[in-house]
């Protein structure tokens, strides 16, 4: 492991060279070698015997952790952010790491998956102990946590659920949930773009009966995946399906499957294939709460927020994970706010001293 650093006004980012193991032989062939930031906060060099606690920024679909370490406009990134939230007393100082858990799909939703690659394993088995070796943290449980967006906010859920001996709290931000009504609309449009990917007989004449095998890749999305990837630039129709095939990877893997998956849908008529759907709803944090409920008991602290016009309708789902919490007397942090799913970083604000503070 090797670090190169570049002195930010207040803090300081590290940038962390780590070779994982557990990502080497990854099924997509993605990168197992990763250069990913670390922000030290400004007391860091001048208090040399002092430890912090830990948070992990999760982003979201088709971001990596240096999305949130370059300049923006018009805006703070994070290291800004925790400068100012710091230096004004907000929050106290702690250590921010920003993994880079990019694939060749777009993403990933943080959790294991053998058609994507074991990104939950990576971050609880590799860079937890790496980040805990390489700098002065608090290394317990009770002094670190993650936090994230979207897909971001969807792992630091899962992982609280799943993970309570590695994460104390955790903050998700319109994170995936209520998968009925954040996925569900958006594969009609899907199923149209791989269409184009159909074979020249079935473009010109689209078959009127079911797949021959249902949930299947007949080739088509296969095609588009090679289409995709040999493009510099792409649509929202493609990164739409692009997102569908990453969450089908995550949630319906097998083994056996060309690709190393299953869609929920059947590719010719378009009907929801009930037991492929029966794997999804079983990633759902809203079915998962019962399950998990003792670890999220052990959780120093849970904040939730979304957007109550978010464009993918995730505040109805954030909304039923707050009452399945509630029912099993798990206590949390839920807020609402006027706002989409885009442009909502300012809700750092509140989430980052929120958890630096029980985590201290």
């Amino acid at each position: 492991m090797s670090s190169k650093q570049n002195v930010e006004n207040g803090g300081q980012v590290v940038y962390v060279s780590h070779e994982s193991k557990i990502l080497k032989d990854n099924p997509l062939d993605d990168p197992w070698a990763r250069n990913f930031p670390v922000y030290l906060p400004a007391e860091y060099q001048q208090k040399p015997q002092r430890r912090y606690p830990v948070l992990f920024d999760l982003v979201g679909y088709t971001g990596s952790g240096h999305s949130h370490t370059n300049w923006r406009n018009f805006e703070e990134n994070v290291p800004e952010k925790l400068n100012r939230l710091i230096s004004t007393g907000a929050m106290p100082p702690c250590i921010v790491v920003f993994p880079d858990c990019f694939t060749s799909l777009g993403g990933n939703q943080y959790i294991n998956s053998s058609a994507i690659g074991r990104y939950a394993d990576y971050l609880t088995r590799e860079l937890v102990p790496c980040i805990d070796r390489e700098f002065r943290t608090k290394a317990a449980r009770e002094h670190r946590g993650c936090f994230g967006k979207s897909s971001g906010g969807y792992g630091a859920m899962v992982h609280a659920m799943k993970y309570p001996d590695t994460w104390g709290a955790i903050a998700n931000h319109s994170g995936d949930s209520y998968f009925e009504f954040v996925y569900q609309a958006e594969w009609p449009a899907v199923l149209t773009t791989l269409q184009r990917y159909a074979t020249t007989e079935k473009r010109k004449q689209p078959p009127q009966t079911a797949s021959a095998r249902p949930g299947m890749d007949d080739g088509r999305i296969g095609r588009f995946l090679k289409d995709v990837h040999s493009r510099d630039q792409l649509q929202g129709s493609d990164i739409m399906a692009l997102m569908m095939i990453c969450m089908a990877a995550t949630y319906d893997p097998d083994r056996k499957a060309p690709l190393g998956f299953r869609i929920p849908y059947d590719l010719n008529t378009g009907e929801l294939l009930e037991k492929r759907w029966a794997r999804w709803r079983r990633h759902d944090p809203i079915h998962m709460v019962a399950e998990h409920r003792k670890n999220l008991a052990r959780a120093r602290g849970i904040y939730i927020d979304c957007g109550w016009r978010d464009q993918y309708h995730i505040h109805f789902g954030t909304r039923r994970l707050s009452l399945a919490l509630k029912k099993h007397n798990i206590k949390h942090r839920y807020e609402e706010f006027d706002g989409t799913h885009s442009g909502i970083d300012a809700r750092m604000d509140k989430s980052l001293p929120y958890l630096a503070k029980v985590l201290r």
